[in-house]
């Protein structure tokens, strides 16, 4: 069974250089506004994404090459949206899985799995699911955004226990909807906090059957 996969969000540039490509939505800082501001308001008014529920810093890319032309560097962030957000977005702009990246422009297949690569370490430690998962949601619903992130299929159970240990999830009270099947109503769980924070500092998940 496939489970979910991670996408990013990219858009078709209409200008050389790479005509055409796909890039990461970018963009110049304002002197009046600091860096998280900047990120927020260029993904609002160029590709209308609000809905950002973790930024961070993630590298700066420097290669004189990577530009053609004058030098240019670029400071990458990674940002989160929750898997139920679906905001509309312009005609040239898509969600792309990673699995199967179209052809970017510039150096931004790099800097995309540089960011892949940075959620999963930050899931392995933190309480990074948080900014994945929605307000509410199920043990198996979690489950899916963890594999989908990790590249590998998590259990359920185990993913529940370690995160009970850390302390960040919160049972809601409430109960999903039973499905087509009917058997007993999944509880529903939510995340004790609304921010990025480091909860096991060695801890690392491992695909099945890989050694300790």
């Amino acid at each position: 069974m496939r489970y979910a996969t991670l996408r990013v969000l990219l858009w078709r540039r209409a200008l050389d250089p790479h005509l055409g490509r796909w890039s990461l939505p970018g963009g110049r800082l304002r002197p009046d506004e600091d860096v998280e501001t900047s990120i927020r308001r260029q993904l609002a008014e160029k590709v209308d994404i609000r809905q950002l529920k973790h930024v961070e810093q993630l590298a700066v890319f420097s290669a004189p090459d990577r530009v053609p032309g004058p030098r240019v560097v670029a400071t990458a962030f990674l940002g989160l949206v929750p898997s139920d957000v679906d905001p509309e977005v312009p005609e040239d702009t898509e969600w792309h899985e990673l699995d199967t990246l179209p052809r970017t422009a510039f150096d931004h297949q790099a800097i995309v799995l540089r960011a892949r690569d940075r959620l999963r370490s930050k899931l392995c430690y933190t309480n990074a699911g948080f900014a994945l998962a929605p307000a509410e949601f199920t043990i198996s619903a979690l489950r899916e955004l963890y594999s989908a992130a990790l590249g590998y299929k998590v259990s359920a159970t185990n993913l529940q226990r370690v995160l009970a240990r850390r302390g960040v999830l919160t049972p809601t009270g409430h109960t999903a909807s039973p499905g087509r099947s009917g058997g007993r109503p999944a509880a529903l769980f939510s995340f004790a906090g609304d921010g990025m924070q480091v909860t096991d500092p060695f801890a690392v998940f491992r695909p099945p059957g890989e050694a300790r």
